[in-house]
């Protein structure tokens, strides 16, 4: 039972933090049609995941807990495929079609390179 408050906490500050990361960058960046803030969440925590699992695999950095809690809760809550899914449906149902086409190719291209870079920074501080 522990396992799941940690899960439910860190996915209570996870989906807080995502609302008002992408939520912010929305506001900024209100005249550009591409959904910024959710693109912004996701390579943000795509970033994270990289340097942290990175931590996770080379050391007993994290307690099954704290994998729990950041992992699973935080950054599950934190970034969102079904909003990618969504806003990327909604950009085609709009006749945006170019605009949905190059929302799924950033999130797919920038993402991976998160995840190297998160990974790539890590494993400066493993070694």
């Amino acid at each position: 039972m522990g396992q799941i408050l940690w899960i439910g906490l860190g996915g209570f500050f996870g989906a807080i933090l995502r609302f008002m990361v992408s939520g912010s960058v929305q506001w900024i960046a209100k005249g550009v049609e591409m959904p910024s803030g959710t693109l912004l969440v996701n390579l943000i925590g795509s970033f994270v995941f990289g340097f942290l699992s990175v931590l996770g695999e080379r050391s007993e950095f994290f307690s099954v807990d704290a994998k729990s809690f950041i992992f699973v809760g935080g950054l599950g809550a934190f970034t969102t495929f079904s909003t990618f899914a969504n806003d990327s449906f909604s950009l085609f149902q709009d006749g945006s079609n170019m605009w949905g086409l190059a929302n799924i190719a950033v999130h797919i291209v920038l993402g991976l390179v998160a995840i190297g870079l998160g990974r790539l920074l890590a494993q400066q501080f493993v070694h």
